[in-house]
């Protein structure tokens, strides 16, 4: 995974946008979403650093995440989205993808 830079992050946000995409989000063993299929209306990267996220679908709800620190976009066009703490674990993961994530 690469460190996150926003104009990249952002572009393949924008290539997700009015289409439907599956999300797979968890936050340390609080939350976990997989295989959820919404329409992704609006999606914005802001901060530095620990990065936050806002999700937009349908029209009709949010998704916020924080502390998310990397970034990577596989040869399947998923986006992958994880937040390192200071010890290398992982705290938070957001991925996107056209077809559903493996069960």
């Amino acid at each position: 995974m690469k460190i996150i830079h926003k104009a990249n992050v952002d572009a393949a946000f924008q290539s997700f946008l009015g289409q439907a995409v599956y999300m797979h989000a968890e936050a340390t063993s609080s939350v976990f979403v997989r295989n959820f299929r919404v329409s992704l209306q609006e999606a914005v990267i802001a901060g530095e650093g620990s990065f936050r996220i806002g999700l937009r679908f349908d029209g009709h709800g949010w998704l916020r995440m924080e502390g998310l620190t990397h970034y990577e976009w596989d040869n399947q066009e998923r986006l992958i989205l994880a937040g390192f703490d200071d010890l290398g674990r992982m705290n938070v993961t957001l991925e996107l993808g056209r077809e559903p994530f493996p069960e």
